[in-house]
């Protein structure tokens, strides 16, 4: 840390910073520098242009934190009715590269009512602890409560990393629980890593539109936390004879935020199977035309027992609701088959699908960026090529 200030008594007005600064952060008043603290960026501009020594920088000697009391990797188990999601499961895979190379343990932290048979599941997928907190509160996730209880157990148990899945609850969470543990959030990684010297967690994730890939570290706060993205990582197996210990925590009514109470959820009415969890999925853009001719998107997936996915385009235009959303600003996939159907392929939908085993293009422009990243690209119309494809396609797959 730096502090900047202006020796007046050698400060002559000569105005030889104010032209130097690069963000107009200095001004005379009553024939004297003043620097505007709130704009200065600290670039030294000005300092190398003052001949009178007039311009002072100090630079604090920074104060080391104490985190050797941190300790162990955590995951979020996010669950729903009962199920375990499965990010949970890539999250406890990485979360265990993670804490082998901190040498520490790996901990799940379990949230609901009657839900303790779901600790062994984590346990056998890779954790050490799992904190079990059940309670008729918890049934309905509410980001308050949980928010709450968790704060509590980091502050009790000190983990040196938190995880959890960048879904809607994840995202929702997480960010509340930095918040009050005045600590930093990367969202949406994509990759995570040890920096082995500094034994700080390297967290990547895509940024200014996915043309680049950042690398976020967090060395002065504690927890290190992240959101990861669904089906960018690969599940952690179940290992029948692994063995863990249950810890179990009591859910205070203190804890219950008495401005929210849960009344109902209304599941969205799909014909098609789970987008994130799809083995296939077909997936309409601008090329379509209108809402009227995802008909042939669907169609097709019906026909392949797929899953229908959408670019932003199409989403933003009301064509489809944004649950099929495929991209940097909506899902993440990686089915075994992946195919795109009137999407040109800005690197924002890339990001959501380039993962995918195998990539299908079809599109009648044969500079469409797409075919950059696809296995098997087809140039033509797609009102003519998705009925002959489907065809050929299905008899292939029943062979």
């Amino acid at each position: 840390m730096s502090k900047i200030r202006v020796i007046k008594d050698k400060c002559t007005g000569c105005g030889l910073c104010i032209k130097a600064c690069p963000v107009d952060a200095i001004k005379l008043i009553d024939k004297k520098a003043v620097i505007d603290l709130d704009k200065c960026t600290l670039c030294k501009a000005c300092l190398q242009s003052c001949k009178f020594d007039a311009i002072q920088i100090k630079t604090l000697e920074k104060k080391v934190k104490d985190f050797s009391n941190y300790k162990g990797v955590w995951v979020f188990a996010e669950n729903s009715e009962g199920v375990i999601s499965p990010v949970v499961f890539e999250l406890l895979n990485k979360a265990r590269q993670l804490a082998d190379d901190l040498d520490t343990e790996v901990a799940a932290i379990l949230l609901g009512e009657d839900i303790e048979p779901k600790a062994e599941e984590l346990i056998q997928r890779g954790a050490d602890k799992v904190y079990l907190v059940e309670s008729k509160d918890l049934k309905h996730y509410i980001s308050e409560n949980y928010t709450a209880k968790i704060v509590e157990l980091i502050k009790k148990y000190k983990p040196q990393i938190l995880l959890a899945g960048a879904t809607t609850t994840g995202r929702s969470l997480v960010s509340r629980v930095a918040v009050n543990c005045y600590t930093g959030l990367t969202a949406d990684c994509t990759g995570l890593e040890i920096d082995k010297e500094k034994k700080i967690l390297v967290q990547t994730r895509p940024a200014f539109g996915g043309n680049i890939m950042a690398q976020i570290i967090s060395p002065d706060f504690r927890p290190q936390m992240a959101t990861v993205r669904h089906k960018v990582m690969p599940e952690a197996q179940p290992d029948s004879l692994r063995k863990g210990e249950i810890i179990r925590e009591n859910f205070d009514s203190k804890n219950i935020d008495k401005r929210i109470k849960f009344l109902d959820f209304i599941k969205e009415d799909v014909s098609t199977v789970n987008l994130a969890e799809a083995d296939i999925i077909v997936s309409g853009g601008r090329g379509l035309g209108g809402p009227e001719n995802f008909k042939i998107i669907e169609e097709l997936a019906k026909s392949l027992d797929a899953a229908v996915g959408s670019s932003r385009a199409c989403v933003d235009a009301g064509w489809i609701p944004y649950s099929h959303q495929v991209g940097q600003t909506g899902r993440t996939v990686c089915p075994k088959i992946y195919i795109a159907c009137g999407i040109s392929g800005q690197i924002q939908h890339l990001v959501g699908m380039q993962s995918s085993d195998l990539i299908i293009a079809i599109n009648k422009d044969p500079e469409a960026p797409i075919f950059k990243i696809a296995d098997y690209g087809i140039v033509g119309d797609l009102f003519k090529v998705i009925p002959l494809f489907a065809k050929q396609l299905k008899e292939l797959l029943n062979r």
